[in-house]
């Protein structure tokens, strides 16, 4: 969905253990960058968390994250409910949780939350935040939750793209508008090719200047 909004340039690059991501906009475009040494879930919860700086938060022009959740500051609080909600609606949540348990009245497991976290996409850290938000589980509960995140997944049969980050040669990557305004500016001969290919560069698209040889080509017939 993100990756369709106008004018919006979306940066992963690895910021470290701290932050999550980071949002800056104008009145004519707008950044969004994404922490790509995280988890892929925790990659969607964090750019679902800065759709609401792009979209609801008036009072910055540049919001940057951490990687905490449930901070005690009031938009960033927002900005988590605000991507949880996104990414897991309530009767959706509420549908697959009565699905996973075998009875009503039964406590969450740890299996049930792989299911839920594989069926929504999202980190341990996301949906554990929600169930507590919602009172399905206790912090305690959520606790023993914590451990053991890949293993729990592997050992009900899923595989584990969920729980680490993309591959070393995916975790620097330019999406959207820059991207769109550099060739819309090669194509109309306002730049070079050689300036072309610096903005590319640039923006870690190697790929479109060198090609991607790890693709193996389009598949045109799949």
């Amino acid at each position: 969905m993100a990756h369709s909004v106008e004018r919006l340039t979306i940066v992963l690059y690895p910021m470290g253990s701290n932050l999550s991501g980071m949002c800056v906009k104008s009145r004519t475009c707008a950044v969004i960058a994404v922490n790509s040494s995280m988890s892929v879930g925790r990659q969607r919860f964090s750019l679902a968390h800065e759709l609401y700086h792009l979209y609801y938060d008036d009072d910055y022009l540049t919001a940057i994250c951490a990687k905490r959740l449930g901070s005690e500051k009031a938009k960033e609080n927002q900005a988590d409910q605000f991507a949880s909600y996104l990414l897991m609606p309530p009767d959706a949540l509420a549908d697959m949780i009565n699905r996973t348990k075998k009875n009503k009245t039964d406590r969450l497991s740890v299996e049930n939350l792989v299911r839920l976290e594989q069926y929504f996409g999202v980190s341990r850290q996301a949906i554990l935040y929600r169930l507590i938000e919602d009172g399905e589980i206790t912090q305690q509960e959520a606790e023993s939750m914590r451990q053991g995140i890949i293993w729990s997944a592997l050992s009900l049969g899923y595989d584990d793209t969920l729980y680490k980050p993309l591959p070393a040669n995916k975790q620097y990557m330019t999406y959207g508008f820059y991207i769109q305004q550099a060739n819309e500016a090669f194509k109309k001969g306002l730049i070079s090719s050689g300036k072309y290919e610096e903005l590319l560069l640039s923006a870690y698209r190697h790929d479109l200047v060198y090609g991607d040889e790890s693709e193996g080509g389009e598949l045109i017939n799949d």
